[in-house]
């Protein structure tokens, strides 16, 4: 299974960054994805999710209103549109693919933001 991240990178406080993944080669129901990030030495923490069957999403507080989570179940992608960036938004941004077996995570796409 494959899960990769895209589209991370530099910028400046206020701007916005559009990130991308795909996840292929599961044999299981895709049962949510969703999009995690840790800063080195803290725990990873949801940043938004969306489950497949409703296409609900969930999002951290810290994040709402800016960002913006979309899924195409039919190609087990999930895309993370960020807008407003904060400093405190600076961390690596990991895909998971949550399905009705095993979950997978990506290898990450750093952020970074500056003031």
């Amino acid at each position: 299974v494959r899960v990769v991240e895209s589209g991370g990178g530099s910028v400046q406080a206020g701007d916005s960054l559009r990130l991308s993944c795909a996840a292929s080669g599961s044999h299981f129901p895709t049962r949510l994805m969703a999009w995690y990030r840790q800063i080195p030495g803290t725990q990873r923490e949801l940043v938004a999710s969306v489950r497949a069957d409703f296409g609900d999403a969930i999002y951290a507080d810290s994040v709402k209103g800016r960002f913006t989570v979309s899924l195409d179940k039919t190609k087990n992608t999930i895309d993370l549109q960020m807008t407003s960036f904060k400093p405190e938004d600076t961390a690596i941004y990991y895909c998971k693919l949550e399905t009705t077996g095993p979950q997978y995570w990506g290898q990450g796409t750093q952020v970074t933001v500056s003031s």
